[in-house]
């Protein structure tokens, strides 16, 4: 309908593009103002009339075309009141006109990296990966929804300094049956260790650059115990994830790109663009307001900007990528700027396409999380505590649906995933589980419930015979709200792929939750007329789908029952 508003528009004020006079639609703030309101105010200098006299003329204008029961000014504006019957009619040709409403094929024949989650190997996986690994999994489902192919990535962090402080420790304070027995915890430990001792011995820090050097140049004793740690670590995360119902392309990790950051510093040294600064190999970028990266350190070992340079042209010439995402936390934002200015520096001009997409902090009560200290909030732990949590609840509110256990973990993990997501990315999280798991409330059990809901209509009052409406029907204030929530869909999932923010479905998903539990609560479905039954008893049907929908884009399921 805003399409024909702008439309009509257009056709009398030529001065203004079609994309101009959809931008200065308005929605009034009373629905006795009508659904579509377009100011004069910018027309007055264009015309030099009064924009009230503009609002007239427009009016005489542009007609009573059929889909719309009024037009009237209201000072400087030009207020549309669309027919309700043939809106509900024009809703529900779009809903049935594609397979999945939603659904798109804006990327069709084009390809999409996203690069996420990415845990450091040897560590336990714990709430500081959360984030990545859920916003990572909600734009992939987003952007598959528009028609995208989409690579799921997972760069594992398996090379690095870091492990060979590990080894170092392994080999001064470790031994194989307590590895083998702790598995990921005693890499860990083992690590936590290794920065105590450091503080105050800081020859071990020499001996564990020494150790990753050994590393890159081949050494297989050393190589063998780190693919030994990996494989541990690995078997680790895949379990995590399937806890998440979370799966990966490819986990080509750091070490994948060992071997190709040679032909990094060839390439950049034909290109011209190295310097040897301080002994170590850097790219110049003090034009661009930035630090110098680095490319190769002192020892001659490869850092993890070289590594990042060579997996940008691997998935170039891989996957033929139109867009590489890479979702990782705000403190990497220079190091990203860097390594896609490096990559344009080298005469790519996709470099462009290539999208850093940053997040906030999941917070404690006693502040950051870190990994050299111990003081670490385990991902399984929070999950676990969610899934517990939500038992209780069910087992106190309704005790006797079946599959107690299955219900409490979709959505236990589903209010993680939506507390999560419900904010702009770049905000902080904080979990409160008061808040988290509130069945009332702004949250993921409360849209998951409303779900149920619409399955426990259809379940009682059966599936309709036809899927027959009658559009007359459908014109009080709640079965119009409804379907007015759901009429933004398509439009939310573009904005949401378009900015990157999952957010926007997440905001989305809550308002057809409260627009169908109001049309619930004022519109009785299992009413005697059999025509209004079967009418409403369909757009339950059409809410339940898009409530699902929506949620699966958030990477959340849904139970039939609560």
């Amino acid at each position: 309908m805003k399409n024909k508003i702008t439309d009509l528009l257009a056709a009398q004020i030529p001065e203004l593009s079609r994309e101009e006079i959809a931008g200065m639609l308005e929605i009034p703030p009373r629905q006795d103002m009508g659904d579509y309101a377009f100011p004069c105010f910018k027309l007055a200098k264009l015309y030099r009339k009064a924009p009230q006299a503009i609002a007239g003329d427009l009016l005489d204008k542009v007609g009573h075309p059929s889909y719309l029961s009024e037009i009237r000014t209201v000072g400087a504006y030009l207020n549309f009141y669309i027919d309700k019957a043939q809106y509900a009619a024009a809703l529900l040709d779009t809903y049935r006109s594609v397979p999945e409403f939603g659904s798109s094929e804006i990327g069709k024949g084009k390809t999409i990296c996203i690069d996420y989650s990415s845990p450091n190997v040897a560590k336990n996986f714990h709430i500081g990966h959360l984030r990545t690994t859920i916003i990572g999994n909600s734009l992939y489902k987003i952007f598959s929804k528009l028609g995208y192919k989409v690579v799921r990535i997972n760069h594992l962090g398996d090379w690095g300094t870091q492990f060979g402080k590990l080894l170092v420790a392994y080999q001064k304070f470790g031994n194989k049956e307590a590895v083998e027995e702790k598995g990921i915890q005693e890499l860990m430990d083992l690590y936590v260790q290794f920065h105590e001792e450091a503080e105050k011995d800081d020859s071990l820090n020499d001996q564990a650059r020494a150790a990753f050097a050994s590393m890159e140049q081949g050494d297989p004793e050393a190589l063998a115990v780190w693919e030994w740690f990996k494989d541990i670590s690995l078997k680790e995360f895949l379990r995590i994830y399937d806890i998440m119902g979370i799966e990966f392309d490819s986990f080509a990790g750091e070490s994948f790109y060992r071997d190709k950051t040679g032909g990094i510093v060839q390439t950049l040294t034909e290109k011209g663009l190295l310097v040897e600064s301080q002994g170590a190999l850097v790219v110049p970028l003090d034009e661009y307001d930035m630090p110098p990266c680095i490319v190769a350190k002192k020892d001659g070992s490869s850092i993890y900007a070289t590594r990042d340079l060579a997996a940008v042209l691997y998935r170039k010439a891989t996957y033929d990528f139109e867009k590489c995402l890479y979702v990782t936390g705000q403190e990497q934002k220079l190091h990203f700027a860097q390594v896609f200015k490096v990559i344009e520096l080298m005469g790519n001009d996709y470099a462009q396409n290539l999208v850093h997409i940053p997040y906030g902090l999941v917070r404690l009560k006693d502040g950051k999380i870190s990994s050299r200290k111990g003081n670490v909030i385990f991902a399984e732990d929070l999950l676990n505590e969610s899934i517990n949590k939500t038992a209780a609840i069910i087992e106190e509110k309704n005790p006797n649906i079946p599959d107690k256990e299955k219900v409490a973990r979709i959505v236990g993990i589903g209010a993680i995933m939506f507390n999560d997501l419900y904010n702009q990315r770049i905000k902080d999280v904080v979990f409160d589980w008061d808040k988290l798991l509130n069945f009332d409330g702004e949250t993921g059990p409360y849209v998951q419930y409303t779900y149920a809901r619409a399955s426990s209509v259809l379940r009682k009052i059966g599936e309709p015979a036809s899927d027959a409406i009658n559009c007359q029907l459908l014109t009080d204030d709640a079965s119009l709200g409804l379907l007015k929530e759901i009429e933004r869909y398509p439009q939310v999932i573009q904005e949401a792929a378009d900015r990157y923010e999952p957010f926007l479905v997440a905001r989305f998903s809550m308002d057809v939750a409260h627009a169908f539990n109001k049309f619930y609560q004022e519109c009785q479905i299992n009413c005697p007329d059999p025509e209004l039954r079967t009418t409403r008893v369909n757009v339950v049907k059409i809410a339940r789908y898009v409530l699902k929908d929506s949620l699966s884009l958030l990477g959340i399921d849904c139970p039939e029952q609560m």
